[in-house]
């Protein structure tokens, strides 16, 4: 298939689950509060869509399209709809003055507080997603959570240190959502000090690393060359 047939199927594809938007907005907050007790199953999903209002001739065929690959989607639609409200919530007039270990906590706890009315449904997705075929789908949905709120923090990096930046937060939301899903006290202290720990041990890596950039050593750099030795990409005019 070339590029170009691609491009078509995949825009035909979308199109078509655009047209189900209605579809997943009306079964999303049945699924939430059914997943809470029953788990993240096809057999949640039909009950879903039926609660929802969809009748037994169409139920099957909307659900297929609405979540082609089945709960996997929807649990992504809803990691998707989190990471909108978390920017919402983001684009705060007074968010704007707050310091960049600010802002990061800041945004991790506010996507925290949009799962928190669905806690269990939370824990229960983190179980399914913890599943061995389900692994590929758990790190990009972690990524893309670390991605939203670098974006709502206008990073402007497109050098090696967008991944890097992305990579250490998706280390610091993943763990601080293991911790809060393990966290039952009313306050939620320990979260927030888990979080707060987590965001220092890397400042005290961006310290380190800046300290070696004094030096004329750019720690980016070495690990960027080490990538193309590996790929066999030519060299640049910085590895000269």
């Amino acid at each position: 298939m070339t590029n170009t047939s691609k491009t078509v199927e995949n825009r035909g594809n979308s199109a078509q689950t655009e047209g189900f938007e209605v579809a997943r907005k009306a079964i999303l907050p049945k699924a939430l509060e059914m997943a809470a007790f029953d788990g993240w199953t096809s057999a949640m999903l039909d009950a879903a869509a039926r609660e929802a209002g969809f009748s037994y001739g169409t139920l099957r065929a909307t659900v297929r399209t609405a979540f082609p690959a089945g709960v996997i989607d929807l649990i992504t639609y809803w990691a998707a709809q989190c990471d909108s409200e978390m920017r919402v919530t983001m684009a705060a007039p007074d968010f704007a003055g707050l310091k960049i270990r600010e802002k990061v906590a800041f945004a991790v706890r506010a996507r925290i507080d949009v799962l928190r009315p669905h806690k269990e449904a939370a824990r229960r997705a983190a179980a399914y997603l913890a599943l061995p075929p389900n692994a590929a789908r758990a790190a990009k949905l972690a990524w893309a959570t670390s991605d939203s709120i670098w974006r709502g923090l206008n990073d402007k990096s497109t050098d090696f240190n967008f991944y890097s930046k992305r990579a250490i937060l998706t280390g610091v939301w993943t763990s601080t959502f293991a911790r809060w899903l393990a966290d039952d006290s009313e306050d939620e202290a320990e979260t927030c000090a888990f979080l707060d720990a987590r965001i220092e041990n890397v400042m005290q890596i961006e310290k380190l690393k800046a300290k070696i950039r004094k030096t004329g050593f750019d720690p980016n750099a070495s690990i960027a060359f080490l990538a193309r030795l590996r790929y066999r990409c030519p060299p640049t005019r910085e590895d000269a």
